[in-house]
Parts: structure tokens; C-alpha cells; sequence
């Protein structure tokens, strides 16, 4: 027997500028912030319907995952305009009963429910549509497009592949070939 080869894709990524007009055209603001908690950590759809209000950690700006991919914890960095967006989104939240205190980030109709992982999913996929982006856009877009956008911000590598969970780096490398900043520069040289 022969192994078949499987031909290697690479990760469709948004501009930045795409992802501000991806995340303004959600409606809803729970979606919009769990979004931007995907983008602005590089969270899996999975980790990101997972989070618990008490995985916040505003004094050492962390968020923690609890076992993501792989069956392991570990910390996603948090900016101070994602931890305000997430106040924000608990103060509704809460103002209308819907989270509860030691429970989930983004809760489902039912608060003892975390949100599914489709329901944010529907969420990207008419937003892509209201922003007139024609790539094949998915969560899994907004967590390589945080990887992509690092890099070209000279990011280490390394870091990135922690951030991201990644057991091999030369998963991570995959961003290299899509990073377009980079690829400009050294071409430049």
C-alpha cells in the first residue's frame, strides 16, 4: 500500500481592515465580542464557546483555556480593548439576567448552556456576507488571521506557537507563507 499525499492549502487570512468591518457588521453583541475574543486571542471556536466568566484574569490581562485541543490548559493574552469590550458585554449580560455568576462567558438561551459552536458560526458567515468579504471566511479564519497579523507585526515565532496551543512549530510555520508584510519586505531586499 501507498500512502496518498495530501496536498497542503494554505489558511485563508484577513486583512486587518477586513476583520474591523467583518466584526462591525455583527448584530448581536454577544457574537460580536465572542468574535473578537477569537480574533484578538487566537482561540479555537471550541475554546471560545468553552470560556467561563471566572477564566478572566483582568489584573494579569490573561484568559485562561481550559483543556483546548489536546486535552491542555493554557493562557491567551488579553489587550485592554478586548477586556473592555468583555465588561461591556457582561454588563448586558448581566443587566438582562443572562450570565451567571460563575458561569458561562457567552451562554446559550439557557444560561446553564454555553453557546454553540454553530450559532457562531451562522454569526460569522452573515456578517462576511453584510461585509462584502468574498473569501471562504470561518472562525478558524479569524484565529489565522491572528496568527498571520503577529507575525507580520514581528512577533517571535515561538510566542505564537504557545499563544496558539500548537505542540509542533512547524504547524505555526504554515503562517509564514501567508504573512504578506513579510514576504514584501524580504523580497524587497
Amino acid at each position: 500500500m501507498q500512502s496518498v499525499r495530501v496536498p497542503l492549502k494554505l489558511p485563508v487570512v484577513l486583512s486587518k481592515d477586513e476583520v474591523t468591518r467583518l466584526l462591525g457588521c455583527v448584530s448581536h453583541i454577544k457574537h460580536q465580542t465572542a468574535l473578537s475574543v477569537a480574533y484578538g486571542t487566537g482561540l479555537r471556536v471550541s475554546e471560545v464557546v468553552a470560556l467561563k466568566v471566572t477564566d478572566i484574569d483582568s489584573k494579569r490581562m490573561t484568559l485562561r483555556v481550559e483543556q483546548g485541543k489536546g486535552r491542555k490548559d493554557r493562557y491567551a493574552m488579553l489587550s485592554p480593548v478586548l477586556l473592555e469590550r468583555l465588561r461591556v458585554w457582561w454588563r448586558v449580560a448581566r443587566a438582562q439576567g443572562k450570565m451567571l455568576d460563575n458561569g458561562w462567558l457567552f451562554p446559550g438561551l439557557d444560561p446553564l448552556q454555553s453557546l454553540g459552536t454553530r450559532q457562531l458560526n451562522r454569526a460569522i458567515h452573515d456578517a462576511a456576507a453584510l461585509a462584502q468579504i468574498d473569501k471562504r471566511v470561518s472562525m478558524h479564519t479569524l484565529r489565522h488571521s491572528f496568527a498571520t497579523h503577529l507575525l507580520e507585526q514581528k512577533v517571535d515565532i515561538r510566542v505564537i506557537q504557545v499563544l496558539l496551543g500548537h505542540q509542533r512549530l512547524d504547524t505555526t510555520a504554515h503562517y509564514v507563507q501567508v504573512a504578506t508584510d513579510l514576504l514584501r519586505k524580504s523580497s524587497a531586499r
